[in-house]
């Protein structure tokens, strides 16, 4: 894992990682979006905007800024409609006239098993949903978006979200929150689903990809080595919460306190929604079985 200190950009300024790509760091650091959301910006003449981030217009305004002389903003890619990620989409068209392209809005993806917990009041762990989230042009998995210099794969990869998207460029892929150093994924259910998680990491993993461009910190070097780390961290949580209902039954916030020991009260909210994903998945898996339905206060036993 990154150590955070490797990584402190400065605030809406355009860097440039490799030709034809910059990146602008948006200013809404805090627990959970490290430094700040990753805005790409890709291309050299017709430009795709890729996440333009959290309505902020400090934010807009550096991303209007890094328009050379000859560019325009062509096109506008949202990953998922996290308000970290979405917002600023429609005021970015506004102010270019470029279409939004998105998976669809904030329920797109969503899988089967989750729709029904939806359905029966299980609500969201407040990750911050952009419901009013909505697109120009919906984008389906393998579709490629084309500028004169650039392609763009579309890879569905949820798990964090449903609709959430990657979007590979030659052996680069644009990772958004799905693969990250500095930190795993949250996968918080209705929206998030570990058993989408877990296919997409081993649908990015079949790849040879050269580098990540993740939704927030910096790029990652070793793909395979973090997409490895990932899955091995996810199963040693897996295994963790097995542990532990090996020896009583019991509910996702007491599985949580007793697995994240070390995890700042702050974050046992998070922590206990991604122990409720594995809890969910381990269910479908028949694993498990909740008592007395599958919801976010169940008490869960081994079968």
């Amino acid at each position: 894992m990154q150590h955070p200190d490797d990584f402190d950009p400065k605030i809406g300024v355009a860097d440039t990682l490799e030709p034809g790509l910059r990146r602008i760091v948006a200013g809404n650091p805090s627990p959970m979006t490290y430094r700040g959301t990753n805005t790409y910006v890709l291309g050299s003449q017709a430009l795709a905007v890729i996440d333009p981030g959290p309505n902020l217009r400090p934010h807009l305004d550096a991303i209007l800024a890094a328009v050379e002389p000859g560019q325009h903003i062509s096109h506008i890619i949202v990953t998922h409609s996290h308000l970290d990620h979405s917002p600023l989409a429609r005021p970015l068209a506004a102010a270019t006239g470029a279409p939004v392209l998105a998976f669809g809005g904030a329920q797109a993806g969503r899988s089967a098993v989750m729709q029904s917990l939806a359905a029966t009041g299980l609500g969201g762990g407040g990750e911050g949903i952009d419901h009013d989230f909505t697109c120009d042009e919906t984008l389906r998995d393998g579709d490629t978006i084309e500028g004169k210099d650039w392609i763009l794969e579309v890879i569905h990869t949820p798990g964090h979200l449903g609709n959430h998207i990657s979007l590979g460029w030659g052996d680069a892929c644009f990772t958004a929150d799905h693969v990250m150093g500095w930190a795993s994924s949250l996968v918080s259910p209705p929206d998030g689903d570990l058993t989408d998680f877990m296919a997409s990491c081993a649908r990015l993993n079949i790849r040879n990809w050269r580098v990540f461009h993740p939704g927030h910190g910096a790029p990652i070097a070793d793909p395979t080595g973090r997409l490895a780390w990932l899955i091995a961290h996810r199963k040693s949580r897996e295994t963790a919460i097995l542990d532990h209902l090996a020896r009583a039954p019991s509910d996702a916030a007491t599985l949580a306190a007793a697995i994240y020991s070390d995890t700042p009260n702050a974050l046992l909210g998070a922590a206990t929604r991604n122990v409720l994903a594995h809890l969910i998945d381990l269910t479908g898996k028949s694993r498990v079985e909740a008592n007395p339905t599958l919801r976010a206060d169940a008490v869960f036993s081994l079968i």
